[in-house]
């Protein structure tokens, strides 16, 4: 039969019956008496007191001396925090006996939560608490590694008003092993009990729950209606000189609820590509250990920012209103322009209204495409008329010029001219009629000379 080796035997029997350290309520002195808060109890100075004995008494409490009625026997009711105190009868002037009251409940059973802060920080272990302890109570911690004999070391615990729970430090030495498990156990005990924790078994990398991110910034990216820069820093508890750590963002525009996550940041910036348009952004961000060691960090506090907005846009949508009016809370608000509350034109189809309305939507692009198409249009017409003008010059001069000179014969409409033989170069002049001008003397004009 195999057979672990002996020391693991050893060691493991040993943490098996190891005893678990007791959890009980204080020890009370004999003078000593217990309440719980809404109880009734009696406190006697004798336990058979002379019939010819009148016993006073008198409570002490915080330099304080009130006196009480007289009897061997006195009976208080529905006790409170407040009546805790020292209670001495007295026979005359002669003190009797004192007795210490405590008002107290058992103290709550602690769920107790470890963490560790950075690489370089000490492990705290706490725990809350839904009602305030009653005075002294006592709060302790113990660790030890597991599955060894070794003597578990000893921590007192403070209550911390303010935040309403235990705190424990333990001690963590200078090249302690990261992964090795240790126990931890706690107990708290008062007068009236003790109550002892659940053992947690912790590693020091298990623990590591960095602070949250701080200095969150979101700003707009110009010209990026659709971006925001996100920056934050490290948190000043972590040394980012030797440990790193990696990000989560997370956003949403206002007022939605839902957020959108980024993981795996490991910069400390982000930019957000799917930002609304002109909605503002509530961002947040929380931190982890670089290789997924322990647990996140509480997210950081929320910043708020908005994308770029275009100038001409902004002071086009602000153009239709007006804040020269007061609400009805006193404050001043966006109005609508006087011009959509007037009464309709004469011709009761509402002329200013739809005047109004087509100015402020016409836009200048058709007037700037119909004024080029008619510049284009005009520059067309005088290059053909400018090209013709050199073709009816051209023809002219064909009309007078002999052949075998390199021109182009136009071809005519009417009837074939003589030849040039019997066509004279130059027509015989004839005297021209008043107020007018010879057709054939248009030749000499168009022939360049």
């Amino acid at each position: 039969m195999s057979c672990c080796p002996q020391p693991l035997i050893f060691l493991l029997l040993a943490a098996a019956a190891a005893p678990r350290r007791p959890c009980g309520p204080l020890g009370l002195s004999r003078d000593t008496v217990l309440g719980r808060p809404g109880a009734n109890i009696t406190l006697r100075c004798w336990d058979e007191a002379p019939g010819n004995v009148t016993v006073s008494w008198r409570a002490e409490e915080r330099g304080r001396s009130q006196r009480l009625p007289a009897g061997n026997a006195l009976p208080l009711h529905r006790l409170r925090h407040e009546d805790a105190g020292t209670y001495s009868c007295f026979v005359g002037s002669q003190r009797l006996r004192s007795l210490r009251l405590l008002v107290q409940e058992p103290p709550e059973t602690p769920r107790v939560s470890c963490y560790r802060r950075s690489h370089d920080h000490d492990v705290l272990c706490e725990w809350p608490l839904w009602a305030k302890p009653s005075p002294g109570t006592r709060a302790m911690l113990w660790v030890k590694q597991r599955f060894t004999a070794e003597n578990a070391t000893e921590q007192r615990c403070r209550f911390f008003s303010k935040a309403q729970k235990f705190v424990c430090r333990v001690k963590v030495p200078r090249g302690a092993d990261d992964t090795k498990p240790f126990l931890v156990s706690t107990c708290v005990s008062n007068g009236a009990g003790g109550a002892a924790g659940e053992d947690k078994i912790i590693t020091l990398n298990g623990v590591l729950r960095p602070d949250p991110p701080l200095n969150v910034t979101v700003t707009a990216l110009e010209k990026a209606p659709q971006r925001l820069r996100v920056n934050w820093s490290y948190p000043s508890s972590w040394d980012h000189r030797f440990y790193w750590l990696r990000f989560q963002v997370r956003y949403r525009p206002e007022p939605a609820q839902t957020f959108s996550e980024v993981d795996q940041v490991t910069t400390t910036w982000l930019d957000i590509h799917d930002a609304w348009r002109g909605l503002r952004h509530v961002v947040q961000v929380r931190a982890q250990e670089e290789f997924g060691h322990g647990a996140w960090s509480e997210w950081s506090r929320e910043a708020v920012g908005a994308p770029w907005t275009d100038p001409k846009d902004l002071a086009s949508e602000m153009g239709f209103f007006s804040s020269q009016f007061p609400m009805e809370d006193g404050t001043y608000g966006l109005t609508l322009p006087p011009e959509l509350f007037a009464e309709d034109g004469a011709d009761g189809t509402g002329g200013p209204i739809m005047e109004a309305s087509a100015r402020s939507t016409a836009s200048p692009y058709p007037f700037l495409v119909a004024g080029g198409s008619l510049l284009l249009g005009i520059a067309l017409c005088i290059g053909i008329v400018l090209r013709y003008r050199q073709l009816w010059q051209m023809g002219g001069w064909q009309g007078a010029k002999p052949e075998g000179e390199g021109q182009h014969v136009l071809v005519p409409l009417g009837p074939p001219r003589p030849p040039l033989s019997d066509t004279p170069l130059l027509s015989l002049p004839r005297s021209p009629a008043p107020g007018g001008l010879h057709v054939t003397s248009l030749d000499y004009f168009f022939s360049g000379q």
